[in-house]
């Protein structure tokens, strides 16, 4: 494809360093370590300028998910450069708000974790339980953890690469891909062999072992059951991976 670029060759901005956190669905303590590590190399190597992206799926399935919006709105206001991006699981959160349904994304894939997370007991054994629940947990989240996920955007680029939740459409120019591929797509995406005009970095699909391929980037390695939460960093043409985990915490 005319335009197009490999891993091997693509490169970060000229003088930013660039750091892409992978899904950390509820696991608070993980998401606190990778700041942490992130942190401690800013301040060590003092790069002249630095994003830290996150790739969506804030909550769900783990137990902290209120406490991981918080963070995350925290990190926001002490420094801009600290950037989110929606997932599947965060829109599916806003589309249960919006109207309750028992075969909802949220009610059927760790909206019962997230509901605690915030107090309140996701009842699912009819409708009526399940609106009651809805309408306390309505008023349960806070107005800002509200606006925290109505302001997510989709997807950026730096540089060589192109930064989304889930992947994009394969033949579709990055300025045309729709939303709903951005936070879902899966075989299509995965499946292409071809380069892309950027290289996609992505979570969505938990890998045991992050995933370095010439056209994409996964750095979802399943933190609310494994353990371990990678983040992927670019600076200039150097490429490396990070990982904290509960055993090294």
């Amino acid at each position: 494809m005319a335009g197009s670029i490999a891993l091997d060759e693509a490169r970060g901005p000229e003088g930013m360093r660039l750091y892409a956190i992978g899904d950390v669905h509820g696991r608070l303590d993980l998401l606190e370590a990778m700041h942490a590590r992130i942190a401690a190399e800013i301040a060590a190597d003092r790069p002249a300028d630095w994003r830290i992206i996150h790739l969506g799926d804030y909550i769900d399935r783990g137990p902290q998910s209120s406490g991981v919006i918080d963070r995350l709105i925290h990190v926001g206001r002490d420094d801009p450069r600290n950037l989110c991006l929606a997932g599947n699981h965060d829109v599916g959160l806003l589309d249960f708000l919006a109207e309750p349904q028992e075969a909802a994304l949220f009610v059927r894939h760790g909206g019962v974790e997230t509901a605690l997370s915030y107090g309140v007991g996701l009842g699912t054994e009819s409708v009526g339980e399940l609106r009651r629940a809805h309408a306390r947990l309505v008023e349960a989240i806070p107005a800002a953890h509200l606006e925290f996920l109505r302001g997510l955007t989709y997807a950026l680029d730096f540089g060589d690469f192109f930064f989304c939740h889930a992947g994009i459409k394969p033949g579709v120019p990055l300025e045309q891909q729709s939303p709903q591929d951005l936070i879902w797509i899966r075989g299509e995406f995965h499946n292409a062999a071809s380069l892309h005009p950027k290289v996609v970095v992505h979570g969505h699909t938990p890998v045991s072992t992050a995933e370095l391929r010439p056209n994409r980037v996964n750095v979802d390695t399943g933190a609310y059951f494994s353990g371990r939460l990678t983040a992927f960093v670019v600076e200039g043409d150097e490429k490396r991976l990070i990982e904290v985990s509960e055993e090294r915490r």
